[in-house]
């Protein structure tokens, strides 16, 4: 795939990623919260990390204008996604309670994180000149 067919990818990833962090997330703690919400009951730990996730889906809405020029933005989802899923993997094999996460949350960061990972130009020397979304060289 050239450059340039992975950063039209790489735009509708973010979208995708950045609205599923947004939005997403807190909806699939109520529909699966054993996979997606961690403890029982009420938890301060939760709005709190809905908090981070929604600010950071934000940006990547943003980023997806122009993403080669929020390679630092999209490459710090990748690795905090990966350091994120590993201690939550960790956790889940620890406490019993927390297995369904194994299924839940934990794969999801992995996959964001690999889609993102693979699709993100390695470096400006690699990135594209920046157009904007017909295609025209931007000004």
């Amino acid at each position: 795939m050239t450059i340039a067919g992975r950063v039209k990818y790489l735009r509708f990833a973010l979208i995708v990623v950045g609205a599923t962090f947004a939005v997403g997330i807190y909806p699939l703690t109520k529909i699966w919260p054993s996979g997606w919400s961690w403890g029982a009951g009420h938890s301060h730990y939760l709005p709190m990390i809905l908090g981070v996730y929604a600010t950071l889906g934000v940006f990547l809405l943003l980023a997806s204008r122009d993403p080669l020029a929020h390679r630092s933005l999209i490459w710090f989802t990748v690795w905090s996604s990966v350091v994120h899923a590993g201690i939550m993997a960790a956790e889940s094999v620890v406490d019993s309670a927390e297995r369904g996460h194994l299924l839940g949350d934990v794969p999801g960061l992995i996959a964001f994180a690999v889609l993102l990972a693979v699709l993100t130009p390695r470096s400006k020397a690699s990135a594209v000149p920046v157009t904007d979304l017909a295609g025209r060289r931007a000004a």
